[in-house]
């Protein structure tokens, strides 16, 4: 298994969709190559913010290769293959490893709610079914259940294929104890851009990012600050992107980040259900913000 290295800002970039709700290939390499020329340091496709759960398994693996091939290699791809079905995350995983992607993200089962040992039973069959590194997810807020520390250490000494953990628990607290307990080597990335300052402080190595699909330069740099130990100027990014964090998440993520981009002319502000558009009263607000970080 090859060493992934995993640092800095990874974005885990949308999906775009034409009016008529097809993938939007064209738009979607386009996306890519801002975030290359912006000097991005990894792509997540097929997660939460992309949607990947409308996807079949047809579309699933075009994204990816589209990904992949426009990537060229030049930062790691990491595709979300995640699900609360064992055989279906290995069967999603062998897609994406058939694709050429460098790493998986894997969402804690929502809804079974397995115990810790259901849990180091489940990444432990992932990982002997693929040659691939994988980064566990932990994200309570759309599981329904948030994997403790003490299981997320275990998993990281019991299963050495899962080399990091997307921690989006939004307790710092929770970070800490990751970061003081998992074995050596096992990386910690924030998966909450609103704690990622704070996270990278206490020794988080970077951000799997929402926020880094509208300014992806930006919030790089912020993390390169951090891994750099240059805390204020790290600090005053920090503060200066944070109404935009705040506000990606005032709605379902991914809506408002799609409508951002929309309103960035980058993309059709397009979903799919049970997903839908903006509320009214939302836009003036997102559209206030991305005025004055002047990216409208």
């Amino acid at each position: 298994m090859a060493k992934l290295v995993l640092q800095g800002a990874l974005t885990a970039i949308v999906t775009p969709f034409t009016k008529k709700g097809a993938v939007d290939f064209l738009a979607f390499r386009r996306l890519i190559r801002r975030q290359l020329d912006a000097g991005i340091n990894g792509i997540v496709p097929c997660g939460s913010t992309g949607e990947a759960v409308t996807l079949n398994d047809k579309e699933y693996a075009s994204v990816i290769k589209c990904a992949v091939k426009e990537i060229g290699g030049y930062v790691p791809v990491i595709a979300g293959a995640g699900s609360n079905n064992t055989a279906r995350a290995i069967a999603l995983s062998k897609i994406a490893q058939a694709q050429g992607v460098d790493g998986l993200l894997h969402v804690t089962p929502f809804y079974n709610k397995p115990t810790p040992n259901g849990l180091v039973a489940h990444y432990r069959a992932i990982v002997e079914a693929v040659n691939l590194p994988i980064i566990l997810y932990n994200v309570p807020s759309r599981t329904g259940s948030n994997v403790l520390p003490n299981t997320i250490i275990r998993i990281s000494k019991e299963v050495p294929g899962v080399v990091a953990v997307k921690e989006a628990s939004g307790n710092i607290d929770q970070v800490r104890d990751i970061i003081k307990g998992a074995r050596k080597g096992f990386i910690t990335l924030s998966g909450d851009d609103a704690i990622t300052f704070s996270a990278m402080k206490i020794g988080a190595r970077g951000c799997i990012s929402v926020v880094a699909n509208e300014v992806p330069r930006e919030f790089g740099e912020l993390c390169q600050e951090a891994l750099a130990g240059n805390w204020k100027k790290a600090r005053e990014i920090h503060l200066r992107l944070l109404p935009l964090m705040d506000i990606n998440f005032i709605e379902s993520n991914p809506i408002p980040v799609k409508t951002a981009l929309s309103m960035m002319g980058l993309i059709e502000e397009s979903f799919r259900l049970p997903l839908v558009q903006m509320e009214k009263q939302n836009k003036p607000k997102l559209k206030r913000c991305l005025k004055t970080l002047g990216l409208i």
